[in-house]
């Protein structure tokens, strides 16, 4: 799922729309008022301003009828409780949380001057009405073609976290579902957030170890949360540059997991690690960072929308990847403490000028789950002056990917894009090196890689090097790079080499993904074109090839693996059942 800024998102040209629903405080009251949680305190006592929201886009692939629409935005609403409240100021600066009656509302058309970018007119409205103090301060936007519109959902940071933006898209898309049907949206119960800012606040008190930790970190980086390592410029706000980066493909991701789990610790741990080892490389410092963990600590949380994030720090000075994995560990500890106690000696969070923050999102690993390709769903943040540096990694069943905001100044431009690329190149290194490209057989060690077009020749060789490939093989080497260019321009297809340790190709094997509706929707890795030099029969690297593609389609969802071999192939059907392959279906070809 692309994470991007609302300058770089993609969208159609169409008709702007936003739906406003309409609002009004419920009486004064103890019922009426809510608790605030530190982070919502801070964030809405800076002031409402513009460019405090974020959103979700996803793009359906029919017409809607608006009122419908309407309707399943209402549904969500009344679903989630944090979207019915409003904060308000008072002249004290002191932040308040009050409870809104929301009705239905009417469809508001936003024009597109001539030479306006779509991305602008939609900036402006959520500007408008998106902001720490509105009330409400969502607002679902379309965006009309014939096709079917780009729906984007959008709030103030003080109602949402980035979980919650899935949430939202998931129960609009459901109750949209429903109302065409002619169903009544499923509402359901779930906790509001106001729920969770409770308990938290009923939590013992933070232990002195705790508050320990807390001040060692944070005295290191002159008593204000952790900067970032390098000269960033004028230390003013200004305007933001933001980077977004693809900087593993699925392949690469799935190898730096394996080196992470070779490593005995977690993905993020690794990444980690060598973060360590850029900012010591780059600045001869330790990685400090603040840390954003999410609260939903159990399972009540996971369908609830609300600002689930607090913040820790991190500090990882040994790049080991275990170390670093007590350091991820630390974090996560340190900001599960409610911070109005834990930083109550600073007065606050201690911000200053260049504060550094990592953000780390598996989206793998949640629980709630949209089909963010087919929607080509977008995780979208506004613009805004900024003094920091902000870093985001997203992680999909397309790979690794990342933001990056930082003040656009020169210095910061070089700073910042030295340590990223820095990163982003140790990152590659190590998914290519990693284990998940090992193969160990017969005492020597191999390397499994997907083909690039100079590969194309020794991959024909191998096809070529028996009696049946030998009849059926020989084309033209221009049909076979041909058919080289079509498997790598689908994800779906790994056309996988495996190189010896003097870099000689000696194995191959193509490897496809395949979803499908039997057996309950399930996935299958087809396995076809599996060839292994002569030289190196006979030694276990064939069983180690099929471990690995076996681990390869588990990686993707497959749970189920498939292979042909031809009739007469005696001795690799029996290879392929000490395997655990059974000839339990009859294959049939022709020809066309």
């Amino acid at each position: 799922m692309r994470l991007t800024h609302v300058d770089q998102l993609r969208l159609p040209f169409g008709a702007l729309r936003s739906y406003q629903v309409t609002a009004t405080p419920e009486p004064a009251g103890p019922a009426a008022e809510l608790p605030v949680s530190f982070d919502q305190a801070r964030h809405v006592g800076a002031g409402d301003r513009p460019g405090s929201w974020m959103a979700v886009s996803i793009r359906l692939r029919e017409p809607v009828v608006p009122e419908d629409l309407a309707a399943a935005w209402l549904a969500v609403v009344a679903r989630h409780g944090t979207l019915r409240t409003g904060f308000v100021q008072d002249e004290d600066g002191g932040v308040h949380l009050r409870r809104l009656r929301i009705g239905p509302g009417r469809w508001e058309d936003h024009e597109i001057t001539p030479g306006r970018s779509m991305n602008a007119a939609l900036q402006e409205v959520l500007d408008a009405s998106c902001r720490p103090l509105s009330a409400p301060s969502h607002r679902l936007c379309t965006i009309d073609t014939a096709v079917g519109p780009t729906l984007v959902i959008a709030s103030d940071h003080a109602h949402v976290d980035m979980w919650s933006m899935l949430v939202l898209a998931r129960d609009v898309l459901a109750a949209l579902a429903d109302i065409r049907a002619g169903r009544e949206p499923t509402e359901g119960w779930v906790p509001e957030f106001a729920e969770h800012t409770a308990v938290l606040e009923r939590r013992t008190a933070v232990p002195e170890e705790v508050h320990r930790r807390w001040a060692e970190i944070l005295s290191a980086g002159e008593d204000v949360m952790p900067r970032f390592p390098l000269p960033l410029g004028d230390p003013a706000l200004q305007p933001e540059r933001v980077e977004v980066r693809d900087v593993l493909d699925v392949d690469d991701t799935a190898a730096l997991s394996a080196q992470a789990r070779a490593d005995g610790v977690s993905t993020l741990a690794l990444t980690t690690s060598l973060m360590t080892q850029v900012t010591r490389d780059l600045a001869d410092a330790p990685l400090r960072a603040v840390f954003p963990v999410h609260s939903r600590y159990d399972k009540t949380w996971h369908d609830s929308v609300g600002w689930f994030i607090t913040n820790s720090v991190l500090e990882s000075a040994d790049a080991s990847p275990q170390a670093a994995a007590a350091a991820v560990k630390e974090a996560i500890a340190l900001g599960s403490w409610p911070l109005r106690e834990v930083l109550a000696p600073w007065g606050g969070m201690p911000e200053a000028p260049g504060m550094f923050a990592l953000s780390w999102l598996d989206l793998r690993r949640l629980p709630v789950r949209i089909d963010d390709i087919g929607l080509e769903a977008q995780y979208v943040s506004s613009g805004i002056r900024t003094s920091g540096v902000m870093l985001w990694f997203i992680l999909d069943d397309a790979g690794v990917h990342l933001r990056c905001r930082y003040p656009d100044t020169s210095q910061a431009r070089e700073s910042v894009g030295t340590w990223l690329d820095a990163l982003v190149a140790l990152l590659r290194s190590t998914a290519r090196a990693s284990a998940g490209t090992r193969l160990l057989a017969g005492g020597r060690e191999y390397r499994v890689s997907r083909a690039r077009l100079a590969d194309v020749p020794a991959i024909v060789a191998l096809l070529t090097d028996d009696e049946l490939g030998r009849t059926r093989e020989g084309a033209d080497l221009e049909r076979y790079e041909a058919a080289h260019e079509v498997l790598s321009r689908d994800g779906a297809h790994y056309l996988a080499v495996v190189r010896d340790a003097e870099e000689r190709i000696v194995g191959t094997m193509q490897l496809t993904i395949i979803p499908g509706l039997s057996r309950g929707g399930t996935t299958r890795l087809q396995i076809e074109g599996v060839r292994v030099a002569g030289s190196e029969r006979s030694h276990g690297l064939g069983t180690a090839m099929l471990t690995w593609a076996h681990d390869h389609g588990r990686s993707r969802g497959a749970a189920l693996s498939q292979l042909t071999t031809d009739g007469t192939r005696t001795a690799a059907q029996q290879f392929y059942a000490r395997l655990g392959y059974e000839a339990s279906h009859v294959g049939l070809k022709r020809p066309l």
